[in-house]
């Protein structure tokens, strides 16, 4: 199965600028309700993940910061814990069940690195468990 058929494309996805503050990313994440989000740079190019526990860090290394200063504050200055690991759109589904495993969303990128969409770690669960009913077995307690 190619990855395209699970691929939520960039128009869909939350996504952070590098060039964004720390206030913005805080306030798309907690509206959004998510705790990373992939950060793209002005080329379009996929950069990196942005985690809640990366702003959490540099904020506690600011000492007595108020929420007005984190608007003066860039993305590109918080250093990330780790970053996503991205695929391309001609991967095979299989390879990327190691990736989903520790991720939370497995960004896509062309041949150039321009991000072009995500494949969420529910789809990849679905497309497994699909697999498993069509291969004759049943799960417990499983729903599609």
């Amino acid at each position: 199965m190619n990855i395209a058929f699970f691929l939520l494309p960039k128009k869909e996805v939350v996504t952070l600028s590098t060039q964004s503050t720390v206030r913005q990313a805080l306030e798309k994440m907690e509206y959004h309700r998510y705790s990373s989000v992939p950060l793209i740079n002005q080329k379009g190019e996929y950069v990196g993940t942005l985690a809640e526990g990366d702003l959490l860090r540099k904020i506690k290394s600011l000492e007595h910061i108020e929420l007005h200063e984190l608007e003066h504050l860039r993305i590109e200055e918080v250093p990330r814990h780790r970053d996503y690991e991205p695929i391309t759109i001609n991967d095979e589904m299989e390879s990327i069940l190691s990736r989903a495993s520790e991720q939370n969303f497995v960004p896509v990128v062309d041949d150039q690195n321009i991000f072009i969409g995500l494949v969420r770690r529910r789809e990849i669960i679905e497309y497994c468990i699909s697999q498993l009913f069509i291969h004759g077995e049943t799960p417990l307690n499983v729903k599609i």
